[in-house]
């Protein structure tokens, strides 16, 4: 077993795992952090999207011990004081979601797009997300979603 330690949702942890343990099977099965999905294990459909030092990875391949010492938000940590982040409340008023699987990847890549600094029109939004997958949606409330949460974001901090 390794030790690491991380800063997840804010809250510095000190976890055991075996080396060979990736980050999102920690999250999932150590932490409980549940909202990371996992869709294939092999980086294709970015359900397990998350932010590691304040870009967005893929946790299904990332080793845990690789992430010692990072700064990790998830799904859960997006929310302050219990407030939805602007980009959750921009998936649900959009209706970009259906099933729900994706949604959490979805949201996290989308924050990350925005954190970028990425152009927000929506040939733009598509090419940045081409790497999160959805079997639900069609993408085109997605895409409205990611807009308007973008919007918001930036109202936000200004």
């Amino acid at each position: 077993m390794e030790t690491i330690e991380l800063k997840i949702n804010g809250r510095k942890r000190t976890l055991h795992c075996l080396p060979n343990a990736t980050l999102v099977e920690v999250l999932r099965d150590q932490l409980h952090l549940t909202g990371t999905h996992v869709g294939c294990d092999t980086t294709q459909c970015g359900a397990c999207t998350i932010h590691v030092d304040g870009c967005a990875v893929k946790a299904c391949t990332v080793l845990a011990v690789r992430s010692d010492g990072s700064d990790v938000m998830t799904i859960e940590g997006l929310a302050e004081n219990e407030a939805s982040h602007p980009m959750q409340e921009a998936f649900k008023a959009c209706h970009g979601l259906q099933c729900g699987f994706c949604t959490p990847g979805m949201i996290m890549s989308a924050v990350d797009l925005v954190n970028k600094g990425c152009a927000l029109e929506p040939s733009a939004i598509r090419e940045a997300l081409s790497g999160n997958i959805c079997r639900c949606t069609g993408y085109q409330n997605i895409v409205a979603a990611v807009m308007q949460g973008a919007s918001e974001m930036q109202e936000q901090s200004s």
